[in-house]
C-alpha cells in the first residue's frame, strides 16, 4: 500500500440547480502517497493514546463506506475495493433513521459495500466523549441493518484537517463533512482497526484506535 500512489482528488465544487441540494464532487487529479500521514505540521498537538486503546493492525484493503456523522448531516466517502482510490460522495441530510438507512442502503448496493468505518470524537487525551458514545451506538444501529462489519476511528480535529486541506474553512454545504470522511478512511487505511461484525463484543468506545491521523 505505502508503494502505491492513493490517487486522492483536489475538491472542486458543482453547483445544483435551484431548489436541489448542493453536491460535491472531487477530481481525481492529486496522487497522495498511501502512507503519509494526513496531518500536516500545523496540526494541533494532542495526547497520546491512553493504555487501555487498542493497538491498531493494518486492515486488508475491501470496499468502505466512510461516515463522518453530524447533526444535521453525514459526510461520506467510499474506496475501491483494493483501497487506492479514496473519494468524497454526496453528504446525507439527515432526516429520520429510516430515511438514512435507505440512502445509506443505496450506496452499499451501488458501490458493492463490504464494511463501514464511523469516526468518534474522542477527546483530546483519545477518551470517549458523550458524542462519541452517542456516535457509537448509532454507528452499531446502521451496521446491524445494513448487516455490514463496523471499524470505529478517532475523527478528533479531522474537520479542522480538512478545512486545511481542502480550504473549506466555513464551509456549510456538506463538502467538508464528505472531506472529513475522506481522510478517516484514509487513515482506516494506514492503521485500522480491523472490521468486527457488530455482535462481537469487540466496538466499545476505549478500544477505538485513537492514534487519529487526520
Amino acid at each position: 500500500m505505502e508503494a502505491c500512489g492513493r490517487r486522492v482528488a483536489a475538491w472542486s465544487q458543482s453547483l445544483a440547480s435551484p431548489g436541489k441540494q448542493q453536491v460535491a464532487s472531487w477530481s481525481s487529479t492529486t496522487a497522495i502517497d498511501a502512507g503519509a500521514t494526513a496531518t500536516t505540521a500545523t496540526t494541533p498537538p494532542y495526547s497520546k493514546p491512553g493504555p487501555t486503546l487498542m493497538t491498531a493492525t493494518k486492515p486488508r484493503p475491501k470496499s468502505i463506506l466512510s461516515l463522518d456523522l453530524g447533526k444535521r448531516r453525514i459526510g461520506l466517502a467510499g474506496c475501491d475495493p483494493l483501497g487506492i482510490t479514496v473519494s468524497p460522495l454526496p453528504p446525507l441530510q439527515r432526516k429520520s433513521f429510516d430515511r438514512d438507512l435507505k440512502a445509506l442502503q443505496r450506496h452499499c448496493t451501488s458501490r458493492k459495500v463490504e464494511g463501514l468505518v464511523v469516526g468518534l470524537p474522542l477527546d483530546s487525551k483519545g477518551l470517549p466523549t458523550d458524542q462519541a458514545r452517542h456516535y457509537e451506538r448509532y454507528g452499531q444501529r446502521l451496521a446491524r441493518a445494513l448487516k455490514l462489519p463496523l471499524a470505529l476511528v478517532n475523527e478528533h480535529s479531522s474537520s479542522w484537517a480538512a478545512a486545511e486541506r481542502y480550504n473549506l474553512q466555513g464551509d456549510r454545504s456538506g463538502q467538508l463533512d464528505s472531506a472529513a470522511a475522506a481522510l478517516l478512511l484514509e487513515q482506516w487505511l494506514r492503521e485500522g482497526p480491523e472490521l468486527k461484525p457488530v455482535h462481537v463484543a469487540a466496538h466499545p468506545v476505549s478500544q477505538v484506535n485513537s492514534d487519529s491521523g487526520a
